[in-house]
Formats: structure tokens, C-alpha cells, sequence
């Protein structure tokens, strides 16, 4: 029996991803092709299931992807071969985004559809610059298209000095608050306060381009008052973060969150060692162990997984303390509901390495699990104590710069204000990366989670301005907000 296609006309809210509705994220995990528009984040992209069919049919002004007459065929088409197809808009799918023609042409055709409402620019860009299209003492009604009180235009900034001119001359008043927006909801959000009879020549005095929206009207003043999405700490810088990919949705999470621009440029990838042999015999012999020592999150999910592979799990490390580097690791650690024995005050090996010396005797055995390739200042010091210390491979981080042409791009047109390291191995393979274009993030700012990989940073040229004092990402970003208030 043939599968059954249906197309989901998505919108995708204005430019934020965290306006997606938990519907539409529902709807692109389950999609077999996905076709997007021009304004659709990339992250929401990221929801799509890895062998999700992608195509783009984005539009801007007159540079057309695909006519929408050929778009309503490749639904069609999609839904007819028994896919089930995720159609992102951007907005809602009925505020300017002919969701209803591509709906009537599956109609016709006898191809099932659902509407998955978005969050549209027309009301959600103004709250973003703290201008509200209704208040009870300003103005009660708003419109699109024609009002009383406020207007909005969408898509109309290219048209800007005929829609002023109109206005004019069908009664608003020249000196009316008007505010052109750019990119809203998004840390590239640009707002421009002006006047009706302002508008065209301020726009191209300030050389402002689309995606952007036109609102008219006296809510335009209340921005002074309410404007907040552009009074986050860290709103108009842009940070590249280079952690691993697996791992950099959190430092880009919360420095989102303090209105930063992100530029995911993750300069490693956690891979599994060439040999897991040294690590599962260790396991194998878990009990002869006083002491397991972990030095990372990562370190924590490749141990855990090859316990599993031996079909052992947190049960067996019943007689053994476990000490982790680091908050990170002793959070991973609780995933496996295992409470670390010890946790050193400053998160790096020489605090691990003195914290220990209480504890350790002659002669107690220590397994410590941990990357390739790491400082060796842990195990000598423990050996140095008299223990017998097993060092065993539990991953491998390797060179992954999958986005370098963007990276490279921000960087050449002067837009990145600072780069992330969160830890000895961005900092090294970052550069190994660029290579000979290293010298692009020679004079920009550069932040590092912590003292050691502060003095990798310096081993190779580059002084840090931000050190974390709390080696986390919280801290991380703390310090950061901290070096743009200062």
C-alpha cells in the first residue's frame, strides 16, 4: 500500500528560532523533505531528521529561488510520492505568505495539508523594539495594511517612498512616528525611529535593506519606554563559538540569551579512539581500581557507553571513588545517577592533583579516562604520590571547522567583536583551520574558559582579554557580559 503524502504549511515566526511553536519543531522531525524560505533559521533547520530531503525556495525582491506557481507544483509533486512535507514559511503562513494558494493547488490535486500557525513579524518585530501596535491611551486598533491608528507594512521598504507619499496625501501627517525594522527578533535587529515625511531618505541615508518592516503611528514613542530586546548586555556584538558541535548549543544558548549575534564555527569533534582495547580491558578490571578519575562531560558519556558495551553499568563502580575536573563533569556524572566523591575548588588538574594528595596512598591503583591528547601533569603528580596510575584513551577530538566560509566571511567583513575558547583544543585547531588566514582573529578579542587554556592561547600568539574565574560556561559567559559593561 502506497504511504500516504501530506504537506505542513509552517510558519516559521519572524527570524527567532525560540519562536518556533513546539508544533511546527514536531512537524520537521517527522518531515521527509523539508522546503524553506529565505528567512527560516538555520537552527530550525536543524530539527529536520538527518535524511530529510532540503530544498530552498527562498525569495528576495526580485531574485526569485523558484516562481511560486513551480513551488505549488513541488508540493504537489512531494506530497504525491507519499512524502510527508514540511513547508516553512516565514511568519504565518497566512500573513503575506500565499499559504492559502499553495493549500488550494493541493486541494485541487487531492493532497491532504494542515495549517501550523507562526508567530507573525507584523506584531512580533515591534514587540522585539518595545513598540506595541496597541496601548489603551495611544491608540486601539491596529491594521496591516489600511488603519486608523497604526499601521504596519510588511515587505514594503523598497516601496518606501510611495507608501509615505499615499499616506500623505490620503491624511497622516508628515511629522507622524513611523520606524522602519530590520532583521527583528533576530541579535542583527537594527531600528530606525523616524517620520512619515522622513522615512524614504532616512532609510537610504542609513542604508537599510530588507527583510524589514514599516510601522506608522503614535506607538512608535512608546519605544523609549519599552524598548528591551536591544538593551541586552551583549546585544549588536557578534561571538564566534568554537566549541564541539555536540556541545556548543549552550555556550550559543546563553549568550543569545544577553542578545549576541552567534557564529558556530566548532574547531573540534569528538570521535572514538582508533582503539578501544586499553579502555575496555580497564573496565574489565574495574574492581581492581581505588580510584576513577574523569576530566570532562565527554570523558563521562564515552566511559558510561563502553561500560554499557560490557554490559555492566553504574553497579559496578559501587566500590570505587570517582573524582571528576570540574562542575561539567560531575553534572554528566549525575546522568548516571552517580554522585562524584570529589570535585576540586578550581576546575583543572593541578587543583585535582592537590585535592588528591590527601586521599591517595602508596601503592592504590587509579584509572584515569580521558582524551587522546591531554597535559600529563595529573598522572605525574598521582605517581609522584606512589600510585599506580592506568591512563587510558576514552575519545579523540579531532580538527572539524565545517562552517569555515562563514566563519571566514564574518571575519574578512569585520563583523566578529570576539572568539570563544573553551578549551586547550579549540584554541589549537581553530588555528590549525585557518592556517594561513590566521591572522584575521590576530587583533580581535578573544575569551578563554580558563587558565589553561588562557596559557594555550598564549603559547600561540594570542592573549586572551577574558579569562573565566569560574572555569564553566556560566562562567564563561558571565565574564564575558562582564568585559562589555566595564
Amino acid at each position: 500500500m502506497t504511504k500516504q503524502g501530506k504537506v505542513y504549511l509552517i510558519g516559521a515566526g519572524p527570524g527567532d528560532p525560540g519562536l518556533l511553536s513546539i508544533k511546527a519543531m514536531e512537524c520537521l522531525q517527522t518531515a521527509d523533505a523539508v522546503v524553506y524560505d529565505r528567512l527560516a533559521d538555520p537552527r530550525i533547520l536543524a530539527y529536520a531528521k538527518d535524511d530529510a530531503e532540503m530544498v530552498y525556495v527562498g525569495k528576495a525582491s526580485a531574485n526569485h529561488t523558484m516562481r511560486q506557481p513551480d513551488i505549488n507544483k513541488l508540493l504537489v509533486k512531494l506530497a504525491a510520492e507519499g512524502k510527508t512535507v514540511a513547508r516553512l514559511k516565514g511568519g504565518d503562513p497566512f500573513v503575506f505568505g500565499r499559504g492559502g494558494e499553495e493549500a488550494i493547488e493541493l486541494l485541487e490535486a487531492g493532497l491532504p495539508f494542515e495549517f501550523v500557525p507562526g508567530v507573525t513579524s507584523a506584531i512580533a518585530v515591534a514587540e522585539y523594539a518595545g513598540i506595541p501596535v496597541t496601548h489603551r491611551h495611544v491608540a486601539t486598533s491596529f491594521a496591516v495594511i489600511t488603519a486608523v491608528d497604526t499601521l504596519v507594512f510588511l515587505m514594503g521598504v523598497e516601496n518606501l517612498t510611495n507608501i509615505t507619499k499615499n499616506l500623505i496625501a490620503n491624511g497622516r501627517s508628515a511629522d507622524t512616528p513611523a520606524a522602519v525594522i530590520r532583521w527583528g527578533t533576530k541579535p542583527e535587529q537594527r531600528t530606525l525611529i523616524t517620520t512619515v515625511g522622513t522615512a524614504a531618505a532616512d532609510v537610504a541615508a542609513a542604508n537599510l535593506k530588507p527583510p524589514a518592516i514599516f510601522i506608522v503611528g503614535n506607538v512608535v514613542k512608546l519605544r523609549e519606554q519599552l524598548q528591551w530586546f536591544d538593551n541586552k548586555p551583549l546585544f549588536g556584538k557578534t561571538i564566534v563559538v568554537t566549541r564541539a558541535r555536540a556541545q556548543a548549543s549552550t555556550l550559543t544558548r546563553q549568550l543569545e540569551a544577553a542578545g549576541a549575534r552567534v557564529i558556530e564555527a566548532p574547531a573540534i569533534k569528538i570521535i572514538p579512539p582508533e582503539d578501544y582495547t586499553p579502555l575496555d580491558k580497564a573496565i574489565e578490571n574495574i574492581k581492581t581500581y581505588k580510584w576513577l578519575i574523569l576530566t570532562s562531560a565527554n570523558g563521562v558519556t564515552s566511559f558510561f557507553n563502553r561500560l554499557d558495551n560490557a554490559g555492566l553499568d553504574s553497579r559496578s563502580l559501587s566500590d570505587i571513588k570517582i573524582a571528576a575536573i570540574g562542575s561539567e563533569t560531575a553534572k554528566a556524572l549525575k546522568n548516571y545517577g552517580i554522585s562524584a566523591d570529589l570535585v576540586p575548588p578550581a576546575f583543572k588538574a593541578e587543583e585535582l592533583a592537590e585535592t588528591l594528595s590527601a586521599e591517595v596512598q602508596v601503592g592504590d591503583k587509579i584509572l584515569l579516562a580521558r582524551a587522546k591528547v591531554a597535559r600529563e601533569v595529573l598522572p605525574e603528580s598521582l605517581r609522584a604520590l606512589g600510585a599506580s596510575v592506568d591512563v587510558v584513551t576514552a575519545y579523540e577530538t579531532v580538527t572539524a571547522l565545517d562552517n569555515k566560509e562563514e566563519l571566514l566571511t564574518a571575519l574578512q567583513n569585520g563583523e566578529v567583536d570576539l572568539v570563544t575558547f573553551t578549551s586547550s583544543s579549540t584554541v589549537t585547531n581553530l588555528l590549525t583551520s585557518l592556517g594561513d588566514q590566521r591572522e584575521l582573529i590576530n587583533n580581535i578579542p578573544a575569551a578563554a574558559i580558563g587558565p589553561v587554556t588562557a596559557e594555550t592561547c598564549r603559547q600561540n600568539n594570542l592573549e586572551p582579554d577574558i579569562i573565566a574565574e569560574t572555569f564553566t560556561i556560566a562562567g564563561l559567559t558571565d565574564a564575558i557580559q562582564r568585559y562589555y559593561k566595564e
